[in-house]
């Protein structure tokens, strides 16, 4: 059980709840937070003070009265007409993602929402309740509107949900489930969209799985530097000494253990080709971006995003502050670094598999890994594979954080594209673990020669060989391939 209590959290915290591995719970300091924040937002209304989303309308409607009696209304019909996504559904890991997130942002006590407005979301979560939310249609600012807009229809019983992948009306789930549908009060609709937690979702699942890709990249190339018969001398702890960026010290750290006890690695060879030579400058300045984008991710886990929001002074008087933390700009930018940064992953990968199927390049192993060639074509058409997985994210590198068109009549000027920046992140991830699955299933093809001529794996890179062995064969003709790609993709590289 994770008890929502005001502790920081992480992107793995995140993650586990989302993949349904924790349950959610609202602390007693937070409901006290909560509660407290409330009565100030209700004496507010019964006071007639004008608070923007609270007594106004929104955006360029900001100077719009709302009557008190029509207070609760405009928070329902900010829902509805706020609710319009397109495209395919958001997995469900995302969605859950963005439940918690939004339970855990209302809880800090700046936003004025009644625990009900909480401990429902936590139930639907608890209750493996999963709303429908289309994947597009959010600028990243003001917040995610249109994906958390959907999120909360189910939350007021009006939207649609996932059952065994089907969608479906939400009022008979939530009866079946015992929950019972929040009627929002005022600020309370505004509160649960204005935010980062879609882009924020993602964001963490994206993490989630750069996290492993990053080893598995170590892993794939110190094979790969077997399969060639590379020199150990490029890895050696005084070259990274004196050019001392920490992923590159780390990676370079990384390759002589997972070597360690190797007879396959050549070192009385000069030098390599720069996707062996140069891995721990490659690998670890993707090390590196990635510290940058866990910081990120992990303070926008443990912000405040909606607007406006509640604080009180030494002397216990209320402040409602218009601002911008639903502004997804600090999300837009660390997607699209993750993005690029580990779409080198897979293009220094696709390098390596290039120079092991290549005999010009292989040192002595036979062209594209197969015994007859000509008969057989071997591994030639896995690198195709890893070309078009590569330039296709070289596509979807391109920043969506430097775009921006305005929306609600000019107020929201320039927006941020946060959600469209994870989104494309996610894409490039995946197109990485296969790439990285392909050269797994290439340098173990490639060491099996290495092996026949009485060489030996370091002890490490055995074990990952092994683990390729375990679903993969070694091909002494063509086969049909792609099961076994699939197979490493998922057990091996995404799951370890």
């Amino acid at each position: 059980m994770l008890t929502i209590n005001n502790q920081d959290l992480t992107f793995e915290d995140v993650y586990r709840v989302a993949t349904g591995k924790e349950k959610v719970a609202l602390g007693k300091t937070a409901r006290q937070k909560v509660e407290r924040t409330r009565t100030a937002i209700e004496k507010a209304v019964d006071n007639n003070e004008i608070i923007y989303g609270v007594t106004t309308g929104f955006g360029a409607f900001k100077n719009t009265a709302i009557s008190p009696q029509d207070v609760a209304k405009l928070q329902e019909n900010l829902i509805k007409s706020h609710a319009v996504g397109v495209g395919p559904l958001l997995e469900e890991a995302v969605v859950r993602g963005m439940m918690f997130l939004m339970a855990n942002y209302l809880s800090k006590g700046y936003s004025g929402v009644r625990p009900v407005v909480i401990e429902t979301l936590i139930e639907l979560l608890n209750k493996g309740v999963c709303p429908a939310v289309p994947e597009q249609g959010s600028v990243g600012s003001s917040g995610d509107l249109a994906p958390s807009a959907h999120v909360i229809l189910v939350l007021i019983g009006l939207g649609e949900v996932v059952v065994d992948g089907k969608t479906v009306s939400c009022a008979p789930v939530l009866k079946k489930a015992g929950i019972k549908p929040v009627q929002l009060q005022a600020k309370e609709g505004l509160a649960l969209i204005n935010n980062t937690s879609c882009m924020t979702a993602v964001g963490c699942v994206a993490m989630h799985e750069a996290t492993r890709l990053l080893e598995v990249a170590d892993e794939a190339g110190a094979l790969s530097a077997e399969a060639l018969r590379a020199t150990t001398k490029a890895f050696d702890a005084d070259i990274h000494r004196i050019k001392p960026h920490a992923g590159q010290i780390a990676t370079a750290a990384r390759l002589r253990e997972l070597l360690k006890g190797s007879t396959m690695v050549n070192n009385d060879k000069t030098q390599d080709q720069y996707s062996l030579r140069c891995m721990p400058q490659i690998h670890g300045a993707v090390r590196e971006a990635y510290a940058y984008v866990k910081k990120v991710v992990n303070t926008e886990i443990n912000s405040v995003t909606d607007n406006p929001l509640i604080f009180f002074d030494a002397k216990n008087n209320v402040k409602v502050i218009s601002g911008g933390n639903f502004h997804g700009e600090a999300m837009a930018v660390a997607m699209d670094t993750l993005g690029h940064a580990m779409s080198e992953l897979a293009n220094v990968s696709d390098r390596r598999i290039a120079s092991i199927v290549d005999p010009a390049t292989s040192n002595g192993l036979p062209a594209f890994l197969v015994e007859k060639g000509g008969l057989n074509s071997g591994f030639m058409i896995l690198q195709y594979t890893t070309a078009a997985l590569v330039s296709e994210n070289k596509v979807l590198s391109h920043p969506a954080s430097v775009d921006s068109v305005p929306t609600s009549a000019n107020i929201e000027d320039l927006v941020s594209m946060g959600t469209i920046a994870a989104r494309k992140a996610r894409s490039i991830l995946r197109n990485i673990t296969n790439v990285l699955a392909i050269e797994l299933l290439t340098a173990c093809q490639a060491i099996d020669f290495r092996l026949k001529e009485g060489y030996k794996l370091g002890k490490q890179t055995s074990g990952h060989y092994k683990a390729v062995r375990k679903l993969a064969p070694y091909f002494p003709e063509d086969a049909v391939y792609y099961p076994y790609v699939n197979k490493l993709a998922e057990q091996v590289v995404r799951n370890g």
